[in-house]
């Protein structure tokens, strides 16, 4: 009960805090264009570092439902290892910024024309921790990989410089810990530790040379179609995002931090938590344009327990169910939202965009 009061106390907090970060949504209306224009930033490069909400292809074919079908069906129209029916954050980041999505390091044997846009390191299911022993690169590992291709001159300190840098961190190394058996009474020391490794991680990334860094908060995982199915997808579960905003408190103080120590603003937060919440509670985009009737029940659902989007039964018959249109839906599957999803997600983000990336 005491953990719980905490973090009820903390919510009170967080909430203050995500009320004024969503003010600026509607004092800062510019098109990215425009404050390029304004602001003279024009990004060379989006390097990524993360899991699977930024993930566009790293991980590998025989590890993950990303590479089977429907997968991909609205974009690129096959699997092609994105964690949605298609884009995602990351390629709508990159398109904000006027780039092509970056090449995922597995697939950099492309070609060096393929490098030009940046890299994406991001591996679906990984955290800062190892969320699946050694089998997934965790966001230290996926570090190291970035600072080999500097260090063999792939990559130079002004690229990373000129560059932005998204730092993609949604709840994996919380899923390992229960799943390990780890006590919800001691999830709040675990935060912690969770929140001081991410520190660690972008004061490394600050050093190699970056200056304008984002980095997720979570999204509400208490809303996610794996928590709201018991619910028949009608309600979030409370208790899930109240850890939820423990950590984006957390998360906050040490980017206040971060910053404070460099007296300037490299590190800014991308508020999942309200892009997410403003989207499903409003039923709809920021423009109205896309709308969504049942926003917490998910397009593709597996039949039965242990089947999940993706899965086939011994001879081969789909073990899912499939909705009509993903463009009518926010959630994808169990946890990642649709095309549309992020595209609704991003309407509400673009005015923080605006305002955090641009050189000062």
């Amino acid at each position: 009960m005491e953990f719980l009061i905490i973090f009820f106390h903390c919510l009170l907090l967080t909430t203050g805090y995500l009320c004024v970060q969503g003010s600026s949504h509607h004092r800062h209306q510019h098109h990215f264009h425009d404050s390029r224009q304004v602001y003279g930033f024009r990004p060379t490069k989006l390097f990524v570092f993360g899991d699977s909400y930024a993930d566009t292809g790293n991980i590998r074919k025989s590890f993950a439902d990303s590479w089977k079908e429907p997968y991909g069906s609205t974009f690129p129209g096959k699997p092609a290892g994105r964690f949605s029916d298609g884009r995602i954050l990351t390629d709508y980041l990159a398109k904000f910024l006027g780039l092509k999505s970056p090449v995922t390091y597995t697939w950099m044997n492309l070609g060096k024309q393929k490098w030009l846009n940046g890299m994406n390191f991001a591996y679906g299911g990984s955290g800062v921790f190892n969320t699946f022993g050694d089998l997934l690169p965790n966001m230290s590992t996926q570090i190291d990989f970035f600072e080999k291709l500097m260090n063999d001159s792939v990559y130079t300190k002004w690229d990373l410089q000129s560059s932005a840098v998204l730092v993609s961190l949604t709840g994996n190394d919380y899923g390992t810990y229960l799943a390990n058996g780890g006590a919800f009474q001691g999830l709040a020391s675990f935060i912690s530790k969770v929140i001081n490794q991410l520190e660690v991680n972008l004061k490394r990334v600050r050093r190699l040379g970056a200056r304008k860094i984002v980095v997720t908060s979570l999204p509400p995982l208490g809303c996610l179609p794996r928590s709201t199915e018991t619910s028949s997808f009608k309600k979030c579960n409370i208790t899930e995002n109240i850890a939820v905003s423990y950590h984006n408190l957390l998360l906050q103080q040490a980017v206040a931090k971060l910053n404070n120590k460099t007296g300037n603003s490299t590190i800014s937060i991308v508020d999942l938590f309200r892009s997410f919440t403003t989207v499903i509670e409003q039923k709809q985009d920021y423009l109205g344009n896309l709308k969504f009737e049942t926003p917490l029940k998910p397009c593709c659902i597996g039949k039965s327990d242990g089947y999940f989007c993706g899965s086939v039964d011994d001879k081969g018959a789909k073990m899912y169910t499939l909705c009509h249109d993903p463009k009518s839906v926010f959630f994808w599957d169990s946890s990642h939202p649709t095309e549309a999803g992020w595209q609704a997600m991003f309407t509400t983000l673009k005015p923080s965009f605006d305002r955090i990336l641009k050189y000062q």
